[in-house]
């Protein structure tokens, strides 16, 4: 039984990152396509997937209700949200909440921009810790020793010419953004979009979320993105207020 419930899991997320028939979800499971079959004609039952009349699987509504609501559950984004929103008015950009929990930083929020160039993120989806705004601030939130075995484990896979590659370069960058207070994804995941990332601090002072905003580059050069930052770092500070947290 928990190696079925295992494999379902497993499943689950393939088909959240785009796997979504039959014979490729097989050989990414590296079982018989019969006994993938009979997991996700169970999981269609119960509503965590659906699909399509090409027989292309999709996650279902039950899971969208699960994620939204254990998304409403968490106060960072209840507070967060009317920040986010100001925010995404002023600077007419596309603004990103995310939070970090055992190895993984998830977006937990979005407001998508003005501009019709979207980006790759969804609520609910993780946020690479190597190579997003937020995943280094998230990371600069953490002690050093957890940092440090946290980016032992990534796999640093490769999204630009820019991404981070070496557990080395990751922990600089982070020492330096945690130094200057604010992140960057300098076309680091996506090669045409730049972020600017910085922390939510919650009453102890820990970080416990970070906001980013991003930019295509045909709407703003990397300079014109990194003055955004008073507005993305008042805004950020705004929520630490609303979570409890003390003035710096």
């Amino acid at each position: 039984m928990s190696q079925s419930l295992g494999r379902a899991l497993d499943l689950l997320g393939l088909i959240a990152r785009g796997t979504t028939t039959l014979d490729p979800l097989a050989a990414e499971l590296g079982v018989h396509k019969t006994t993938v079959l009979r997991l996700l004609q169970t999981m269609e039952q119960r509503g965590f997937v659906g699909r399509d009349s090409h027989h292309r699987y999709r996650i279902g509504p039950a899971v969208l209700a699960l994620a939204s609501g254990a998304l409403d559950a968490l106060d960072v984004r209840g507070a967060a949200g009317p920040e986010l929103r100001a925010l995404a008015a002023e600077t007419g950009q596309t603004v990103h909440l995310a939070t970090y929990d055992d190895g993984v930083a998830t977006y937990v929020d979005k407001v998508e921009s003005r501009q019709p160039l979207r980006m790759y993120s969804r609520i609910g989806l993780p946020a690479a810790l190597h190579a997003t705004a937020v995943g280094k601030v998230l990371l600069g939130g953490l002690d050093a020793a957890e940092r440090r075995a946290v980016v032992a484990g990534l796999d640093f896979e490769r999204f630009t010419d820019r991404t981070i590659t070496t557990p080395d370069a990751l922990l600089a960058e982070v020492d330096r953004s945690v130094r200057r207070g604010w992140a960057q994804d300098h076309e680091e995941h996506e090669t045409f979009m730049n972020c600017v990332g910085a922390p939510v601090h919650g009453p102890d002072g820990r970080v416990v979320a970070a906001i980013s905003i991003s930019v295509p580059n045909v709407v703003l050069p990397y300079e014109g993105v990194v003055e955004l930052l008073p507005a993305l770092q008042a805004a950020a500070g705004r929520v630490s207020a609303e979570l409890g947290a003390r003035a710096a």
